[in-house]
């Protein structure tokens, strides 16, 4: 690698440095749309913790950048950028120039994908029904009525969320006889 090579390789991780640093700096804070959950739609809720959960890992992946940038501007200040940290071996000028944060040759870079571990929450949370769908079937199958069970609780069209309402007659049809006979 040249001088004039490193020296461009240099200005593009400082760039990178200061663009992510701006970045970590403006921290987008989600809060629940509604002053209570009392009222709020489930899918809101939902839609809400989803962008909690995007956040929290765009975050952790800002931060993973930084570290690496910071690796390697120190291997330049040490000498040893461009040089694979596992064999030594000079790291070509186009692996660098497409990915400047790299400290290993292809040879020794992490190729491994983990396709078998699974979200952690599979371990506590089990099948909603009796009857488990089988790994060959690819249909999901609600053997009970878990809508009615969960409706059972209370939905916000129940008298519950009606002030005034009767509860026992909040379901019963409002049309009388003498409407029907018009």
């Amino acid at each position: 690698m040249t001088d004039e090579q490193l020296k461009q390789l240099k200005e593009e991780l400082k760039a990178q440095l200061k663009s992510i640093e701006g970045r970590l700096e403006h921290k987008e804070e989600f809060e629940t749309s509604e002053l209570s959950n009392y009222d709020n739609h489930p899918a809101d809720n939902a839609t809400d913790l989803y962008d909690q959960e995007r956040g929290m890992a765009m975050d952790h992946l800002k931060e993973e950048e930084h570290e690496d940038i910071l690796a390697a501007l120190k291997a330049i200040e040490e000498g040893t950028y461009g040089k694979c940290a596992v064999c030594g071996k000079d790291i070509p000028f186009e692996r660098l120039e497409a990915l400047p944060t790299t400290l290993t040759c292809i040879d020794h870079a992490d190729h491994s994908l983990d396709f078998e571990s699974r979200p952690a929450e599979e371990d506590f949370l089990g099948s909603s029904t009796d009857r488990p769908v089988k790994p060959e079937d690819n249909r999901i199958r609600d053997y009970d009525n878990s809508f009615g069970d969960v409706e059972s609780f209370g939905s916000s069209d129940g008298p519950q969320d009606q002030p005034g309402e009767d509860s026992e007659n909040f379901y019963k049809d409002d049309k009388t006889d003498d409407d029907n006979e018009l």
